[in-house]
């Protein structure tokens, strides 16, 4: 009889216990995904997997180490942490590591407020491969699609569970259903290619399979004939479909560690202004029905929304327990946990001011310059901010769209670009990173 998550993540806790751990935290995912590929009309492939993880981190004095495994027979969980101790003996001393205090846990959340998981049947193999067909059929009615790469459609569901040997213990379960089409227009060297993918956490808000793969080849009919736009200091449109990229590079250079590290081109910047006055960055974990949300983090410590960026100002790092000890600061419940590393710090859900233009208007108000949908590769100096990354959009002229581009590198400074941005008003409300279409004046394009 398979064993309950809170049951398995006790047992571990008890195991390290007697094994010698001063302190100890458990982890237990019970997971299920399914993925089915339809290619030509025809099943292609179909993925099923199930089945639990556990993993224990134990510490030893200010020395720590993790384990993990699959079996969860009660002779494994008793070596898993002989071996746990064993290797925290050997580990180097590390003064910032520990549990939280029992006060600052985690004690009430509202599970049914997040609705993280959908409460439906899981779908049979046959409906997933019925959405990829409709998906690539809608994508291949299209005149100029020459193939359909890829069609899928996929769910998933994982139990998680955390306890921690000074008295938290809380789980939470979520789910996702997915459906994406791949389309290619051309042949040979004209070839482009280029996608829609929808995620949800609920089937009801998923779009139409028939959605999906029209989505998919128009965006990829629109690449044909693409080449390669002038090189010269020119504005660019980041498109909302990539423009969550700069906040991602924001938030890594605000992670604790590389604040703890000093390798950071933000590390002097808490208190200063590092985006627009008119803009604010907002972590909300409590967001219903999206991928990001959480009740608690890794460590067992509430989460809460909170003003990363108001208006335009820093207003602190991303920590967790032991980046927050490194700087002489508290932790501000951003811990992820893995289930064979230690935790550390991640955001989940973000949102960024959204502007008061269109996309279109954005474009008609730069007028001449590169509107990016797609981006290959990323060269980011830690400690300077300085960004170059490969780019595909379409080149703009007197604010209309002129020709696709592809093959071009756009290159500027992080801190300079995100003090400059303009946001557009057409940001996707149930995406993890709400950011909308992105204005950046000055930055260097290598092209022709």
């Amino acid at each position: 009889m398979t064993q309950s998550l809170d049951t398995l993540t006790a047992a571990l806790l008890d195991a390290a216990k007697q094994a010698g751990a001063d302190a100890a935290d458990a982890i237990g995912v019970d997971g299920t995904s399914l993925s089915i590929d339809v290619l030509h009309g025809k099943l292609e492939q179909a993925e099923r997997s199930e089945g639990i993880e556990i993993g224990l981190r134990v510490l030893l004095g200010q020395r720590q180490a993790c384990v993990s495994a699959s079996d969860t027979r009660a002779a494994t969980i008793s070596e898993m942490a002989a071996r746990a101790v064993a290797m925290a003996r050997e580990a180097p001393e590390d003064p910032d590591i520990g549990l939280a205090d029992a006060s600052e846990l985690a004690t009430t959340w509202d599970l049914d407020a997040l609705e993280l998981a959908d409460p439906s049947d899981e779908p049979d193999p046959a409906t997933l491969e019925e959405d990829a067909r409709r998906a690539e059929a809608a994508a291949l009615s299209h005149d100029g699609i020459s193939q359909v790469q890829s069609a899928s459609a996929g769910y998933g569901r994982r139990r998680i569970h955390l306890a921690t040997s000074n008295g938290f213990s809380g789980g939470y379960a979520r789910t996702d259903r997915a459906i994406s089409c791949v389309t290619i227009t051309g042949s040979g060297t004209d070839m482009e290619r280029d996608y829609c993918g929808e995620v949800r956490v609920f089937q009801s808000d998923l779009p139409d399979p028939e959605t999906v793969g029209r989505i998919a080849a128009e965006r990829t009919l629109a690449r044909a004939g693409a080449r390669k736009p002038k090189t010269g200091a020119y504005p660019v449109v980041f498109d909302e479909r990539v423009s969550s990229s700069l906040m991602g590079h924001l938030l890594v250079a605000i992670n604790g560690q590389a604040i703890a590290r000093g390798s950071s081109w933000l590390r002097d910047a808490m208190g200063e202004q590092v985006l627009p006055s008119t803009l604010s960055l907002i972590e909300n974990p409590h967001r219903p029905r999206t991928s990001g949300s959480r009740p608690f983090d890794g460590e067992g410590l509430p989460t809460q929304q909170r003003a990363i960026v108001k208006d335009g100002i820093l207003t602190g790092w991303v920590l967790d327990l032991a980046s927050a000890r490194k700087l002489d600061m508290r932790s501000t419940g951003n811990a992820a946990r893995g289930l064979s590393s230690p935790p550390s710090p991640s955001v989940g859900n973000i949102s960024l001011t959204q502007g008061v233009k269109t996309r279109d208007e954005l474009l008609a108000e730069m007028g001449t310059g590169l509107l990016v949908t797609s981006m290959i590769g990323s060269s980011i100096n830690a400690n300077t901010g300085d960004y170059s990354r490969g780019a595909a959009g379409f080149w703009v002229e007197n604010g209309e769209l002129a020709y696709p581009v592809n093959e071009c590198t756009i290159a500027g400074n992080l801190r300079d670009m995100l003090r400059s941005i303009e946001p557009a008003n057409d940001a996707r409300a149930h995406l993890s990173r709400v950011v909308p279409s992105l204005l950046v004046e000055g930055l260097t394009l290598a092209g022709e």
